[in-house]
C-alpha cells in the first residue's frame, strides 16, 4: 500500500511529461468511441421522432382490422356492415391511402427526399373517432378535386390556400386540384406530405371500389381485448388488432428499420477501434521499450512486477478515460453534423432534440476504455517482466522474441482462410457469403501474426527500388524500416484494415456498375427506357402513351409480380407486348410469346420445380385467388426476368388494379426514324407522368451507375475515419521512433548527417512502411472481394471487375500520406542536437 501511490505519481507524471504522446494516442481512442456514441444518439433520436410520429396512429380507436398481408387489396367494403352490426361496435371508419406525386406551381414534381408523399381520405369531424384536425389556414376539402396539405408539404411545395396543381397517381394519372387548408401535424415530419381528398375522390383514386386499406372501430366502453375478440370472431379471416397492438407494431417496426442503420454505423465505428487499437498495442510496446531503464530501475528500488504492470494499466485507463470523454462528447456533435449532412442531401428526415440515453453514456465510455487497456495489456505484462539488473545496461537490446511460432500460425490459419474463400465462392447465397467472411477474417487474423514476417521481404524489395536513387540516406531508411518488424507490421496493419476494406468495396462497386452495363448492353435491344422513382416505379399508362407517339413500332411493358408458389412467395415478371427487338429472350424451349393463361420460366427454375413443356401449375395470389397456368416456354437465366414471366393476362388476374404498376417500359423506334426527333415526341407523351424519364441506353447505365457511385461515396465517407487513425498510428509510431533512436540520431548528425538528410530518412521509412500496408491491404481487398462477389452471381453481379486505376491512385496516395505523415516526426528528428542525444542530456 505505501507504495501505491508514489507508482500513481509515476504513471501521471509520465503522461503529462509527453503531451504530445499522450495527445496521439488519446486521438486514436477519441474517432473510435465518438464513431459509436455517435451512432446511438443519431438513431436514437431519429427512433424518438418516428415514435412520436406514430404515437397517434389508430388515435380515438379501439380496434383496427386490416388484411393478413399487407400486399393484398385490403379489407371487404362488405365488411363494414358486419361490424356495425356487432352489439359492442359505436362506430366504424374506413382508411384509403395511397402513393401520389404532387407538382408544384411550376409544373415540376415536388422532392420529398426520401420521405413519402401520401394521399388519404378527409374524415370529418362528425365521423372521426380521435381529435379533428386542426387547420392553420383555410377549411378541409369538401367537393372532389379539393385537397388540404400539411404544413410540411405546402412550406416544402411552396402552395397555399387557393393555388391550383396536379396530382399524379400512379395508378390512375395526373388529376387537377385546389388547396382549400393547410392543417397542423402534432409534430415535425421532415419531407412527408400529406394531401387529403374527400373521401369519395380518395376511395375513387385510392381503392379498387370493393376493398379499404383498413377499419378502426370505437367500442361502446368495453376493454379493447374484448371488443378485439369479439370483432375477430365475425371475421376469422381478417387481422384485427387493439389500438395498443397497432402502436406497438408500429413502433417495432419503425425499431428494426432504424436497426440496420445502427449496426451499419456501428460496424464503422467497430473498424474504427479496432485500427485504433493496433496503434494503442503499438504506442505502449514502444514506450515500455523506451522506458525500460526507468521501469528496471523502479523494480530495482523495491517495485514489484504487479506494481509496475499496474503503473502501464493505469496510463491506459487514463488515456482510455480522456479519449472516451472527448469521444463522447464528440459523438454528440458528430450526431448533429450527421443530420446536417443527411438534411443537406433532402433525405426528408424529421427532425427533433437530439436523444442521449444512458446506454449512450455508459457504452462510450466503457467501449474506449476496455479497449485502451486491453490494447496495453500485453506490453504492461512485459514491462512486468523486466529483471532489475536492465537498469544498469546501458543500452537495452530490443532483439524481440522470434518470429517464427506466430509465422508458423499464421500460415495455417492463412490456408483455412483461403480454403474458407474458395469453397464459399463456388455457392450463392447468405451462407456462401458467411463463409468467405469466415475465410476472410481467418486471413486477416493470420496477416496480423505473420505481419512481421512479411514486412521484411516487402519493404526490403520496396526499399532496394524506391530508396536506390537516394544513395546512402535511403540505404539507411531501408534498413531502418526492416530493422524492427514488429513495430513496422503494427504500424502498417492499421493502414492495411482500412485499405482493404476500401478495396473490398471498390471491387463490388465496380462489379456491380459493369455487370449492369453488361446487362443493358447485352440484354436490352430498345432504343429508348422510361424509368421512375424506385417508390412508384413508371405510373401506369406512360408505356400505353408511348404506343401512339409516331415512329415508334413496338413497346413492351414489365410489371412485377408476387403470388406464391407450391406455397413459397416468389417474385416473377409479366409482359405487356412482344420481347423482339426490345430485350433479349433466348427461348431454349416452347415459344416467348406470351397469352392467356401461359407462364415461360428460367432453365435453373423450371429445373429446381421439375417443370416441362406443357406443365400446369398455380398461382395464389394474396387475396385468395387461385390462378392455373401452363409453361409454354423455358428460356435461358435472365437478369432482367428473373425466374418466369407471365402474360398480361395472368398479371391482371393475379394483381388487384390498384396495386398494378410498371418497372420499365421498352421503346424499340420503327425503321428510318429519327431517334433525336422520337425523343422529343416521347418526352411530350409522357410529360403528363411528371416523372417519367426517357433514356437511351447509354443514359440508362449512367443513371444506375450514379446510384451506385452515391452508395459508394457513402461508404468511403465512412471508412475515412479508419484510414485517418491508420496515418496518425503513422505519426504516432515515428514519433516515438524518433525519439527512441534519439542518441543514434545525434551519432549521425555527430559524424556529418545534415539535417535535411535526417529529414529524408524519416520520409523514405514512413512511405516505405505506408506503402508495405497498402500493398498487403490492396491485395487482400481484391482476394475478398472476389469471394464475396462470387457469391452474389445469382443477384446480378457476374461481371467481376477489379478497379485497377483506382487501387493504383491508393496506392501512390498511400505514399503520399505516408511522407505526410512523417513531417512532424521528421522535424523532431531533424531538431536533434548531437551532443546532447550522445550525452542523454
Amino acid at each position: 500500500m505505501s507504495t501505491s501511490n508514489p507508482m500513481r505519481k509515476v504513471s501521471l507524471r509520465n503522461l503529462a511529461a509527453h503531451k504530445v504522446r499522450l495527445a496521439l494516442t488519446v486521438l486514436s481512442v477519441v474517432l473510435g468511441t465518438a464513431f459509436v456514441a455517435g451512432s446511438f444518439v443519431f438513431t436514437d433520436t431519429l427512433q424518438r421522432t418516428f415514435s412520436s410520429i406514430f404515437s397517434d396512429t389508430a388515435q380515438g380507436a379501439d380496434v383496427r382490422v386490416s388484411a393478413e398481408d399487407a400486399r393484398s387489396s385490403g379489407v371487404p367494403v362488405d365488411d363494414a356492415a358486419v361490424i356495425s352490426a356487432l352489439r359492442d361496435v359505436r362506430a366504424v371508419v374506413p382508411y384509403v391511402s395511397g402513393q401520389i406525386v404532387l407538382l408544384d406551381k411550376s409544373g415540376s414534381a415536388v422532392q420529398s427526399g426520401g420521405a413519402p408523399t401520401i394521399g388519404e381520405a378527409y374524415i370529418p369531424a362528425d365521423q372521426r373517432l380521435g381529435e379533428d384536425a386542426v387547420f392553420a389556414q383555410g377549411t378541409a376539402p369538401i367537393a372532389p378535386g379539393e385537397v388540404a396539405i400539411n404544413e410540411g408539404g405546402a412550406t416544402r411545395s411552396g402552395l397555399g390556400v387557393g393555388d391550383r396543381t396536379q396530382v399524379l397517381v400512379p395508378s390512375k394519372g395526373t388529376i387537377d386540384v385546389v388547396v382549400t387548408g393547410v392543417y397542423d401535424t402534432a409534430v415535425e415530419s421532415g419531407g412527408y406530405i400529406g394531401l387529403q381528398f374527400t373521401e369519395s375522390q380518395a376511395n375513387e383514386l385510392f381503392s379498387d371500389g370493393t376493398h379499404v386499406q383498413y377499419y378502426d372501430i370505437a367500442g361502446t366502453g368495453v376493454a379493447q381485448n374484448e371488443l378485439r375478440d369479439e370483432v375477430a370472431a365475425a371475421l376469422p379471416d381478417l387481422k384485427v388488432q387493439t389500438a395498443d397492438d397497432v402502436r406497438a407494431e408500429a413502433q417495432a417496426e419503425i425499431e428494426q428499420a432504424l436497426s440496420f442503420v445502427n449496426y451499419f454505423l456501428l460496424a464503422f465505428g467497430g473498424i474504427a477501434l479496432l485500427v485504433g487499437t493496433f496503434i494503442i498495442y503499438n504506442t505502449f510496446s514502444m514506450i515500455v521499450a523506451q522506458r525500460v531503464r526507468e521501469l528496471a530501475l523502479l523494480r530495482a528500488i523495491g517495485a514489484s512486477r504487479s506494481q509496475v504492470s499496474r503503473s502501464v494499466v493505469l496510463e491506459a485507463l487514463v488515456v482510455g478515460a480522456i479519449g472516451s470523454a472527448l469521444g463522447f462528447a464528440g459523438g454528440i456533435g458528430l450526431a448533429y453534423g450527421l443530420r446536417a449532412l443527411l438534411n443537406a442531401f433532402d433525405l426528408g428526415l424529421p427532425s427533433g432534440t437530439l436523444a442521449l440515453e444512458p446506454r449512450t453514456v455508459i457504452v462510450a465510455f466503457a467501449v474506449g476504455i476496455i479497449v485502451t487497456v486491453l490494447s496495453a495489456y500485453a506490453p504492461a505484462r512485459r514491462a512486468a517482466k523486466i529483471p532489475p539488473v536492465a537498469a544498469m545496461r546501458e543500452e537495452f537490446a530490443s532483439a524481440g522474441d522470434s518470429l517464427r511460432t506466430r509465422t508458423i500460425i499464421g500460415a495455417v490459419l492463412a490456408a483455412i482462410g483461403a480454403a474458407g474463400i474458395v469453397v464459399g465462392a463456388q455457392s450463392t447465397g447468405g451462407g456462401a457469403a458467411a463463409t468467405v467472411g469466415a475465410g476472410a477474417v481467418a486471413i486477416i487474423i493470420a496477416v496480423s501474426l505473420a505481419a512481421p514476417s512479411l514486412s521484411r521481404p516487402i519493404v526490403g524489395a520496396l526499399g532496394s527500388v524506391l530508396t536506390k536513387p537516394f544513395g546512402p540516406i535511403g540505404r539507411l531508411a531501408r534498413t531502418n524500416s526492416v530493422r524492427n518488424p514488429r513495430r513496422t507490421a503494427a504500424t502498417a496493419f492499421a493502414l492495411m484494415l482500412g485499405l482493404m476494406l476500401v478495396s473490398v468495396i471498390g471491387v463490388l462497386g465496380s462489379t456491380a456498375k459493369a455487370s449492369v452495363d453488361a446487362l443493358v448492353d447485352n440484354g436490352i435491344e430498345a432504343d429508348y427506357i422510361f424509368s421512375g422513382p424506385q417508390q412508384i416505379g413508371v405510373p401506369t399508362g406512360a408505356g400505353i402513351a408511348a404506343r401512339s407517339v409516331p415512329g415508334v413500332d413496338h413497346v413492351a411493358i414489365l410489371h412485377p409480380v408476387s403470388v406464391d408458389i407450391d406455397d413459397e412467395s416468389t417474385f416473377g415478371v409479366a409482359l405487356d407486348g412482344s420481347p423482339a427487338g426490345l430485350f433479349d429472350l433466348t427461348v431454349t424451349a416452347g415459344t416467348g410469346e406470351l397469352s392467356g393463361d401461359s407462364i415461360a420460366v428460367s432453365q435453373t427454375y423450371a429445373e429446381e420445380k421439375g417443370w416441362q413443356l406443357g406443365t400446369n401449375t398455380r398461382l395464389d395470389t394474396v387475396d385468395g385467388k387461385q390462378v392455373p397456368v401452363t409453361v409454354t416456354g423455358v428460356y435461358q437465366d435472365s437478369q432482367l426476368l428473373g425466374n418466369w414471366l407471365v402474360s398480361e393476362d395472368v398479371y391482371e388476374q393475379v394483381i388487384p388494379s390498384i396495386l398494378r404498376s410498371d418497372i420499365v417500359v421498352l421503346v424499340g423506334a420503327a425503321p428510318g426514324t429519327d431517334l433525336e426527333t422520337l425523343r422529343t415526341d416521347l418526352e411530350a407523351a409522357t410529360k403528363p407522368f411528371i416523372v417519367v424519364q426517357v433514356q437511351d441506353r447509354e443514359e440508362f447505365k449512367g443513371s444506375q451507375s450514379q446510384q451506385i457511385d452515391t452508395l459508394l461515396a457513402v461508404l468511403y465517407g465512412l471508412l475515412a475515419l479508419a484510414v485517418v487513425i491508420a496515418i496518425l498510428g503513422i505519426v504516432n509510431t515515428l514519433a516515438l521512433s524518433v525519439v527512441e533512436r534519439r542518441r543514434e540520431i545525434g551519432m549521425l548528425r555527430a559524424v556529418g548527417m545534415q539535417r535535411p538528410q535526417v529529414r529524408r530518412t524519416i520520409y523514405l521509412e514512413s512511405m516505405l512502411i505506408a506503402l508495405f500496408g497498402a500493398i498487403v491491404g490492396l491485395a487482400l481487398g481484391v482476394v475478398f472481394g472476389w469471394g464475396f462477389v462470387r457469391t452474389l452471381r445469382d443477384e446480378g453481379l457476374s461481371t467481376l471487375t477489379v478497379p485497377w486505376g483506382q487501387l493504383l491512385a491508393m496506392l501512390v496516395g498511400s505514399a503520399v500520406v505516408g511522407v505526410l505523415a512523417a513531417l512532424w516526426p521528421a522535424i523532431q528528428a531533424a531538431r536533434t542536437r548531437p551532443l546532447e542525444a550522445i550525452t542523454g542530456a
